[in-house]
């Protein structure tokens, strides 16, 4: 079995390869990559905490994202969870966040939702 990060890094590669299908017939908005290293310095923190499990500093990381805007691979309600991404000078959430599928890929939005990048592990 591949590593965790490997295996995200491979989905995120196959799903540029095949324009954002997916066997479920969801499309994907997440046709662009980006590599962890190029992803603001939050948004590398948020990351590592995700791998170590928390602790998370607000109350709704880690919670079902719905994707409800459907730009994500479709997917079973669960299947993805979300975690902020802090954004400096914001009073509140801010709009940036880390989404994670349970394959083990990782995506990021600075814009609340309305796009995302395939996060290059």
């Amino acid at each position: 079995m591949l590593p965790r990060p490997v295996l995200g890094a491979l989905l995120a590669c196959l799903m540029l390869l095949l324009g954002g299908c997916t066997a479920s017939g969801g499309g994907t908005s997440a046709t662009s990559t980006v590599a962890q290293a190029q992803l603001p310095a939050e948004a590398q923190d948020t990351l590592k905490l995700i791998d170590a499990g928390g602790p998370f500093p607000y109350a709704k990381d880690g919670t079902v994202f719905g994707n409800f805007e459907g730009l994500l691979p479709s997917r079973r309600r669960g299947y993805y969870h979300e975690y902020t991404v802090p954004t400096p000078g914001e009073s509140d959430r801010g709009a940036r966040r880390i989404i994670t599928g349970q394959g083990g890929e990782f995506y990021y939005t600075d814009d609340h939702y309305a796009s995302f990048r395939a996060v290059l592990r």
